[in-house]
């Protein structure tokens, strides 16, 4: 069992959701990640998804694309965020890790290598967001192989042909985009989401969390009546923006506490 899994069915033996917040490693400083994932499982994070930098986000809004410019500014790359991993396993072994991001870096350092230091590093789930499930079977079996979820998304017009391959291919939780568009929206359909959420739970046991568009914590409350998991991502990188870079786990911890409680 990944740690995803057992991390999963712990919050439902005591029937709570999974809060799953978002930072792009490297951002704004590399010395600042370890403490800012630190500090998220501080406020209440249960897993964590910590964005690998790209030159071409194509599914990321305006504010996570500066914040993965920064990091690049900054050097950051697949083989730096393994090695923070790494680091935050020194004082973590629980605390379940995804990497999110996109198939060129991974294409670039060779798929089995990845997948051979991700595990090494200490990472339990991937998520890939231009690997469509009929185009990576073989991916995802490697990494399955080596304990490690892939975790797919799915988006309002998904098929349910669609649905079920994403059901067959992932395993730790399935990434609901709960709106068209990119990251970072403000226009989530919180009654589009409830509505969708038992089509998809008919077409699969593993959990569903939900991301994309929720900014605070009556949107976070309102998701997690349906959903398995709540992301949250842009806000906690404008949280970030707001401030000085030596007050960024600070403001991030005091933002996301009142989300958990949510």
């Amino acid at each position: 069992m990944s740690r995803i899994q057992g991390r999963f069915q712990a919050l439902g033996r005591e029937k709570r959701k999974a809060l799953i917040p978002y930072i792009t490693a490297g951002d704004p400083h590399p010395a600042l990640t370890v403490p800012l994932m630190r500090g998220l499982v501080e406020a209440g994070a249960d897993i964590l998804e910590l964005g690998v930098p790209f030159s071409d986000p194509m599914a990321d809004g305006p504010v996570i694309q500066r914040a993965g410019e920064r990091a690049l500014k900054h050097g950051v790359g697949l083989s730096n965020v393994l090695a923070m991993v790494g680091e935050f396993r020194n004082t973590d072994s629980a605390t379940p890790i995804v990497l999110m991001g996109y198939a060129n870096p991974i294409e670039a350092m060779g798929t089995q290598k990845f997948v051979a230091a991700a595990k090494a590093a200490g990472v339990d789930g991937v998520i890939v967001v231009d690997y469509p499930p009929e185009e990576c079977e073989q991916f995802a079996a490697m990494a399955k192989q080596a304990g490690i979820d892939p975790i797919f998304l799915l988006a309002p017009t998904s098929t349910d042909k669609r649905i079920e391959q994403v059901g067959r291919v992932g395993s730790g939780y399935l990434y609901y985009v709960s709106l068209r568009g990119i990251t970072g929206a403000a226009n989530i359909d919180l009654g589009d989401v409830a509505a969708r959420i038992p089509k998809i739970r008919a077409a699969t046991r593993l959990p569903i969390g939900v991301g994309f568009g929720i900014r605070d914590a009556e949107s976070a409350k309102r998701v997690a009546q349906s959903a398995d998991a709540v992301v949250i991502g842009s806000r906690i990188i404008q949280e970030i923006e707001a401030g000085a870079a030596d007050q960024a786990v600070a403001r991030v911890k005091a933002f996301l506490k009142p989300i958990r409680e949510a």
